[in-house]
């Protein structure tokens, strides 16, 4: 017999993969990029939101996909993803931050000629850093998340998919938390002051977060 939904077990699990992904929503490469980003963009904070929440509904999407793939084909698969994550999370940061130093390093004489024409060098533009910020999520599966997968195979399809929409909530509700308040920090401590140097800091940053990431784990 299939549990149900109102099993103990079930929901114990299901109220686990809501906790655990609440809390693997604050590891900073899930909110700490879409406020570097968004800050050098000059991003509204519905922009924001927007990607933000696309960002973490395409990480548990890909964080399912892969679980069930590990339900079917073992433990082998869930240990040859655990070490690809952080590697990816890795590149991805660092090719943003490669980005915006690149568009930092152009910028004087961009400048010096856009006045002689009267015009303003041209920004990164919003899709290639809402994409660039999704694709980071998208690609590197939450693996901390993966093994509730497998304690939850013999549970049922409902129980699967319940578990997979309290973990999209949590993702959401953490990195969509953390990055406003972050952002409403930011605002405060008129960081805007800044905006000659935001591009070198955004670089630098995301490389130390990529740098950090790949030491250290996802």
């Amino acid at each position: 017999m299939v549990p149900a939904l109102t099993d103990p077990l079930a929901l114990s699990l299901i109220g686990g993969g809501f906790a655990t992904a609440l809390l693997h929503a604050a590891l900073p490469t899930h909110w700490l990029p879409f406020v570097l980003v968004a800050q050098a963009q000059g991003w509204r904070t519905t922009r924001l939101t927007a990607v933000t929440t696309v960002a973490a509904l395409a990480h548990i999407i890909s964080t399912a996909l892969v679980g069930l793939l590990i339900v079917g084909a073992g433990l082998a698969l869930e240990t040859w993803v655990e070490g690809l994550a952080p590697r990816l999370a890795a590149v991805f940061l660092a090719l943003l931050g490669l980005f915006y130093l690149l568009r930092s390093l152009r910028a004087p004489a961009l400048a010096g000629a856009a006045g002689a024409l009267g015009e303003q060098p041209a920004a990164p533009g919003h899709r290639t850093a809402a994409l660039g910020l999704i694709a980071l999520l998208a690609l590197s599966p939450g693996e901390v998340l993966l093994p509730l997968y497998l304690t939850a195979s013999d549970q049922g399809a409902g129980v699967i998919v319940a578990l997979t929409l309290a973990m999209a909530l949590g993702t959401a509700i953490g990195m969509l938390g953390l990055v406003l308040l972050a952002r409403a920090g930011a605002q405060a401590l008129r960081l805007d002051r800044w905006a000659r140097y935001e591009r070198v800091l955004l670089g630098l940053a995301l490389l130390g977060l990529a740098l950090f990431v790949a030491l250290r784990g996802h």
